[in-house]
């Protein structure tokens, strides 16, 4: 997973992932305009492992955030090296900096499957874990990345034993996916949480302080 060489930067002129806009529009009788990107919704699934008393989390390489580390040392690299053909950054930084701690998750793209059906097809994929859709309990949904693309994510909470463990994880082989699956000990989660030398996602720290606002009551009457 920390091995990264041979890194090139191209235009992309096609994406099945994301589509470029502009918006042009009045607002209040000002003419304004804003640049957004269109991609899938996604869903995301918070773990926890009651055998183990541990999250179950994710953790992968992460291109956008390599690069933005990229740019921060080298804040040249887009405006001028990359801006309109490829190009190979020289100086490498260490791939470590582009590797994050996530919840397990995956986009809505399979129009017929429910959001229940996706997200247990991720924990499996992603974890290892057969959860039934009726483990799941749907936490919330929201807009992330308002600014950019405003999708909408959905998670869910899922208890899982381990004997609910019959795959390696890991993701998929056939979309090149490369996951490595973290266990977060429940004592030790808050300050995991706020460990910036963990880089994580958003949906970690939602996640683990909504755990601890409606699941860990009900574990301490245990």
């Amino acid at each position: 997973m920390e091995q990264i060489a041979d890194v090139e930067v191209v235009p992309c002129a096609s994406s099945q992932y994301l589509r470029p806009f502009r918006m042009l529009y009045s607002q209040d009788g000002t003419k304004k305009f804003w640049d957004f990107m269109r991609t899938h919704d996604s869903v995301s699934i918070l773990i926890f492992n009651t055998t183990r008393q541990c999250f179950v989390v994710v953790k992968q390489f992460r291109p956008a955030v390599y690069m933005c580390e990229m740019e921060r040392h080298d804040p040249q690299i887009f405006q001028e090296k990359c801006k309109d053909v490829s190009c190979h950054p020289q100086n490498l930084l260490p791939a470590a900096v582009g590797v994050t701690y996530e919840l397990c998750a995956g986009i809505v793209d399979k129009p017929d499957l429910s959001l229940e059906e996706i997200a247990c097809k991720e924990i499996i994929e992603e974890c290892g874990y057969d959860v039934p859709v009726s483990n799941l309990t749907r936490i919330s949904s929201y807009r992330s990345a308002v600014g950019v693309t405003g999708s909408k994510q959905t998670m869910f909470y899922a208890e899982v034993t381990d004997s609910m463990k019959t795959e390696k994880g890991g993701g998929t082989m056939e979309e090149g996916e490369l996951i490595e699956v973290v266990e977060i000990p429940l004592a030790e989660s808050i300050s995991f949480s706020y460990n910036e030398n963990f880089p994580k996602t958003m949906g970690v720290l939602f996640g683990f302080m909504w755990f601890q606002n409606n699941v860990a009551p009900r574990l301490l009457k245990q």
